[in-house]
């Protein structure tokens, strides 16, 4: 299976030219710049019209309105996931969203904390501590997630949130992949990544 891996689009969505071929696409936040009804629909009828035979995405702290929201109407190939997850071709994708009602909560922390151990490809917008999470000398990933991803070892983690970070590190036989494609002034400056059944990944420069 090959999935194509974006994040943090932040509505920049539509200049995405001629992506890649892909079994799977998966958005791992941040689609949304203010976090509006209208934004979320519009990235939504974007991302269910691309021509994949999966389509997989979750909310980032940006997408603030899909906070409870109740998603209905979405076509059968498109997944919206929130603390579950989906099987694809064999493969389990388990996708946790970023909202700030969650962090407060102890929601969030609940989830990580629940993620299955038979997760293949685990989708979160905020990155794991000490992996592509760096800013201004502060480490912007949570530990509770670094310490759920050592006890569930999923071949791939997709995430985003840091912006000027995209990039792909393996570390322990997984693949660590950060595919926000903004940069620190939320201009799109950044590849998506292609990742490939053996594990190997192709750096993809949009036009």
């Amino acid at each position: 299976m090959k999935i194509l891996h974006i994040s943090d689009t932040h509505n920049h969505h539509r200049q995405l030219q001629a992506l890649p071929a892909a079994d799977v696409i998966v958005h791992s936040g941040d689609f949304t710049m203010a976090g509006t009804e209208a934004e979320v629909i519009d990235f939504i009828e974007w991302f269910c019209a691309l021509p994949y035979n999966h389509k997989v995405f979750i909310a980032g702290n940006h997408d603030a309105c899909l906070f409870g929201a109740d998603i209905n109407g979405l076509p059968e190939n498109c997944h919206y996931l929130y603390g579950n997850g989906v099987t694809i071709e064999g493969m389990k994708f388990f996708g946790i969203p970023m909202f700030v009602e969650d962090d407060i909560s102890g929601n969030y922390t609940q989830m990580l904390e629940n993620i299955p151990t038979d997760a293949d490809v685990l989708i979160t917008h905020q990155p794991p501590y000490g992996i592509l999470d760096e800013g201004d000398d502060i480490h912007y990933g949570s530990k509770v997630l670094r310490e759920s991803i050592k006890r569930v070892k999923p071949k791939y983690h997709l995430f985003g949130h840091i912006h000027g970070l995209n990039g792909i590190k393996k570390a322990g036989g997984i693949i660590y992949s950060n595919a926000a494609l903004v940069d620190e002034d939320y201009k799109l400056n950044y590849s998506p990544h292609v990742l490939f059944p053996n594990m190997t990944v192709l750096k993809y420069d949009n036009p």
